[in-house]
């Protein structure tokens, strides 16, 4: 995801590349972020150690980089674009609380087409109803840490905003035995691991009679750097507070 996010940023020409900031003892530390990138040498080392002056942040990294990136940006005012998952509960009531000091884009999914998706879950389930079983699954690289997808979660929690459901009661992870029926309102998540699977999430509704699947399908991670990149051009500017892709886009759960 750097690598793309460096690439596409140059392509575009509406960005400067200040740093380039990877984990300690990474092999890549001290080459240049363009070659590395694919994008001719832009004269940027990729450091363990921030610069100055960002007026933009953009994080897809490991849960574990996200303190020192919410420290950096805090003490320098800049605004942070985050598109890393598999936070924790304390990493997401960090992530509040630096909202309120400064603008901060957070989301499972960068991709425009994901978010349109994540915006019209919820009518979908309203429109066809409760005699509809609900099935998420979502397939990724067999390198993918966390499971299930943070986006596999959002449409859940999108599904259940609209239809009342309580995300905690209703949402399964998985079936297994031999009375494993499935419960009235449930939702159930699946994840698959395999190969390089860039990214599937479909979302099932099916009765006795008929199915409507709706999915999305990321062909390269280039649709996740797109987005971040969109995101990182909007909020430079905007006043303090937590922001979706939804706001990016300007769209609105229907």
């Amino acid at each position: 995801m750097g690598k793309r996010l460096i690439a596409l940023a140059i392509e575009s020409g509406r960005f400067d590349l200040l740093a380039a900031i990877e984990k300690d003892n990474h092999p890549d530390i001290g080459s240049d972020a363009g070659l590395v990138a694919s994008a001719g040498s832009l004269g940027v080392k990729i450091s363990n150690k921030y610069s100055a002056g960002a007026d933009v942040v953009i994080d897809f990294s490991q849960p574990q980089a996200l303190d020192a990136t919410l420290k950096y940006c805090l003490e320098n005012k800049s605004a942070l674009v985050l598109g890393t998952t598999g936070l924790d509960d304390r990493q997401q009531g960090e992530i509040k609380k630096a909202s309120q000091q400064i603008p901060l884009v957070y989301s499972t999914n960068m991709s425009v087409g994901m978010n349109v998706l994540f915006s019209t879950v919820g009518k979908f389930s309203q429109l066809l109803g409760d005699d509809y079983d609900i099935e998420i699954v979502e397939q990724h690289h067999r390198f993918k840490k966390d499971a299930p997808s943070g986006s596999a979660l959002t449409l859940a929690r999108n599904i259940c905003e609209s239809t009342g459901r309580d995300f905690k009661k209703s949402v399964i992870f998985g079936r297994e035995g031999k009375e494993a029926l499935r419960h009235t309102g449930q939702i159930a998540i699946h994840a698959v691991r395999a190969g390089d699977i860039t990214g599937i999430h479909s979302v099932i509704f099916s009765t006795l009679g008929e199915t409507v699947s709706v999915n999305h399908t990321a062909h390269t991670r280039d649709c996740f750097a797109k987005g971040a990149l969109r995101a990182a051009e909007w909020i430079v500017g905007k006043k303090p507070s937590l922001y979706t892709m939804i706001d990016v886009l300007s769209l609105a759960q229907i």
